[in-house]
């Protein structure tokens, strides 16, 4: 049934995640990993520290398989089967056979967690890890009794490895140690040993974390990376609780109104509707899995620093689909159970499809698409002039790295410093009338432009091409993106 699920979670995700253009967050993934390690490595000494390991992996990944869509998405879909699987295992132990299948298809359908399976980013990889590590404790404290002292010393070992393999790929898997907590709290009745079992338990965890010193102590050295997410409008309860994990309102209405029904009756149930023990503990461990750290982060937000982020919370999707699948397990009759999951599939689908369509991605990315109009029309020794009033993720100029076939033979006006040359993420640029000699013996210049930019709003690029000669011939919008082409 493991094998099963987690080969259903795999195909969901991976089902048209090669169909989107790759958007800001992806360009930051690709071009990173493109890089050599020693110009990674410097890299990461000045900024996306917390995202080194999964670079780093990806670099291997890319010299392999490519860097297209298709390859460097594989791996977020491969960890999302994994984590369904996971997914299952967990609530079986947890449960019963019954509401880890119900959760495990849950899981797969939830729209940030096919969402997150479908892009190169550390999300899924980093959710797999912390789910088998919640397995993995679990297990410890059910067999510690019964395991000689070698096997419990290698098996808290791991625990710690996989810890700091986790906040490695995902700073914030550090807010899931006081769930884990809660695990060791629940499952350790009292006995004698019970001390034993909690001081075991703390003194994995402090080692899992000093294995991950190096990326904390840089993340907070490179804490003013994130500090733009304190320029965005602040995020409502009310919308977290729709977009941090569902997608939609009517998806979002039914899920919590399932957890709900869970805490009712599983707190509160009586005579034939009463719970279990067991129930209420992993009741409990989902919900403080869910809640501690989005709370913590929209908290910590606004009394201290800038940290949340709706797509932050992908680590904590196993336990919605757990609390979920506790609610759908407590509807009778059977029929009753597949008629919720057929619902919550109808009402998941409009977000699926929308995630797979061509500017599926955050904020209706083109750059494949803007690449394309580019190649279609451009000969070699055109120049090429980018946008570079928006904000760095947002600039069409990714196009040129991510595409880089479509740009093939035409000449970068603008650019100062490639962006594996530099300490950053980025390119180095200069502004355009800064460097009009470069255009001499050029006949045709493509301009590509965010439309509603700055420079797009204010024209200045254009009024001095036209200065130079040039005359706008066509204009082509594809969906974010203008592409301007002119001619002398």
């Amino acid at each position: 049934m493991p094998a099963l699920l987690g080969t259903l979670g795999f195909l969901v995700p991976f089902a048209g995640s090669w169909r989107p253009s790759y958007w800001g967050d992806e360009a930051a993934s690709v071009m990173s990993a493109e890089r050599s390690i020693p110009k990674l490595v410097a890299m990461l000494g000045n900024v996306d520290a917390v995202h080194g390991a999964y670079y780093l992996g990806l670099h291997f990944w890319i010299e392999l398989f490519g860097a297209s869509e298709l390859s460097t998405r594989l791996p977020s879909a491969i960890a999302v089967g994994v984590a369904t699987a996971g997914t299952f295992v967990l609530a079986r132990r947890l449960v019963s056979t019954s509401v880890a299948t119900v959760s495990a298809l849950v899981f797969l359908m939830l729209p940030r967690v096919t969402n997150m399976g479908a892009e190169a980013r550390s999300a899924a990889i980093a959710t797999a890890v912390v789910v088998w590590l919640a397995v993995l404790l679990l297990h410890i404290l059910r067999t510690s009794r019964t395991s000689t002292t070698a096997t419990r010393i290698g098996l808290w070992a791991g625990y710690s490895a996989l810890l700091a393999l986790g906040i490695y790929l995902f700073l914030y898997v550090l807010l899931l140690i006081p769930v884990f907590a809660l695990f060791v709290w629940l499952w350790t009745p009292w006995r004698p040993d019970r001390r034993a079992r909690i001081r075991s338990w703390a003194l994995a965890s402090t080692a899992g974390v000093a294995l991950a010193t190096p990326v904390i102590i840089e993340a907070l050295n490179q804490r003013e990376q994130i500090a733009f997410i304190g320029r965005r409008p602040p995020t409502s309860v009310l919308t977290a609780a729709v977009n941090q994990w569902f997608g939609n309102p009517s998806l979002a209405i039914a899920a919590w109104a399932l957890v709900l029904l869970a805490v009712v009756l599983v707190y509160a149930g009586r005579g034939r509707l009463a719970a279990t023990a067991q129930d209420r503990a992993a009741l409990s461990v989902a919900l403080g899995w869910m809640l501690v750290p989005s709370a913590t982060l929209l908290i910590g937000t606004q009394l201290i620093s800038p940290m949340y982020s709706m797509r932050y919370l992908s680590i904590c999707t196993p336990a919605v689909a757990i609390a979920v699948g506790l609610g759908i397990a407590r509807l009778r009759p059977f029929w009753a159970q597949t008629g919720v999951l057929m619902l919550i599939a109808l009402l998941m689908a409009p977000t699926y499809v929308a995630q797979r369509g061509p500017f599926g991605k955050n904020e209706g990315s083109d750059w494949r698409q803007a690449a394309a109009v580019v190649q279609a029309g451009a000969l070699p020794g055109d120049a090429v002039v980018f946008d570079e009033s928006v904000r760095p993720s947002r600039k069409p100029r990714l196009a040129l790295h991510l595409y880089p076939a479509a740009f093939q033979g035409l000449r970068d006006i603008t650019l100062s410093r490639p962006f594996d040359a530099t300490p950053g993420l980025w390119d180095l640029t200069v502004p355009l009338d800064w460097v009009t000699e470069r255009l001499t013996g050029t006949d045709r210049v493509w301009v590509l432009q965010y439309l509603g930019s700055g420079q797009n709003t204010s024209g200045t690029d254009i009024r001095t091409l036209q200065s130079l000669g040039f005359t706008v011939m066509a204009t082509t919008t594809v969906n974010r993106t203008l592409i301007i082409e002119l001619a002398r």
